[in-house]
């Protein structure tokens, strides 16, 4: 089985306010995004799973378009460490997004450990004068623990940075080992940022790189699915297919010039590239 999953992140603002949102008024976004995907990737949905990450405010509309024939899973980007309980706490968290919450509004699915969540974490970290390399890795792990309690499938990215590159390895599997310690590995598919190469004027990296990448963190993690978080795009979705080791990627804009935004109509063309249809 293959995996294409898509971070909107916060692309529902509009130009006016220094957003990317061309597609719809705010208020209808979350149902634009679903009606104008998912009739289009059902031709695919016996051998890829679909997932979609909302900011929070889009989640009911999402769910409210989702046609339930089609089994496009609708996810939140993280939830909190902590969680509701029975006779404990029943709703305590401002500001947070406990996996409870995620649940009631209909997510199935959630991001963790997403490049820009880890350098939020570590930020704080550094404001309290933490200097422990694994803290991060440690909350995400508890975030994970926390959204399988409550049924979630989870995408957990892992990268390294620019001053990682000559260690890579023992960054990825210390993401890997403390980050996915005591989970239900099954319920977890593995993805990975080269945050390097992430961002305006970088280079991304080659088919080799990607290729050994992911075989090494699947001699780490056996049996577990590895997708290309980098970036899943129109102009390298024929060259992640040809690597055995990917089982996917991480779709976020579909338009770097020009209009810059995420259209469906592109979102499908590189589905169809990626599987070869």
């Amino acid at each position: 089985m293959k995996h294409i999953f898509l971070n909107l992140k916060r692309f529902d603002v509009p130009g006016a306010l220094n957003g990317v949102n061309t597609l719809s008024p705010i208020a209808k976004w979350g149902s634009a995004i679903v009606s104008g995907i998912q009739d289009g990737i059902s031709p695919y949905c016996d051998r890829c799973e679909f997932s979609v990450y909302f900011p929070e405010a889009h989640l009911l509309t999402a769910v409210q378009a989702k046609k339930p024939e089609i089994p496009l899973h609708i996810g939140c980007q993280g939830v909190y460490e902590g969680d509701l309980s029975k006779g404990g706490n029943f709703g305590a968290f401002t500001t947070l997004r406990p996996a409870a919450a995620a649940k009631a509004l209909g997510c199935d699915a959630v991001i963790i450990g997403h490049c820009e969540e880890r350098n939020e974490k570590a930020g704080i970290l550094a404001e309290a004068g933490v200097t422990d390399p694994e803290a991060v890795n440690r909350i995400l792990n508890r975030e994970i623990k926390a959204a399988q309690n409550r049924g979630l499938k989870v995408l957990y990215c892992i990268g390294e940075k620019e001053q990682e590159r000559e260690n890579w390895r023992e960054v990825l599997r210390l993401q890997l080992k403390t980050g996915l310690q005591g989970t239900d590995l099954g319920g977890v598919v593995i993805a990975y940022e080269p945050v390097w190469a992430i961002g305006p004027g970088k280079t991304p990296p080659d088919r080799e790189t990607i290729k050994e990448t992911a075989a090494f963190i699947k001699e780490i993690m056996p049996g577990m699915d590895v997708v290309y978080g980098g970036g899943l795009k129109g102009d390298n979705a024929k060259m992640l297919a040809s690597i055995p080791e990917i089982d996917g990627g991480l779709i976020a804009l579909t338009r770097f010039s020009g209009e810059i935004g995420f259209y469906p109509e592109e979102y499908l063309e590189i589905v169809s590239l990626y599987l070869g249809q």
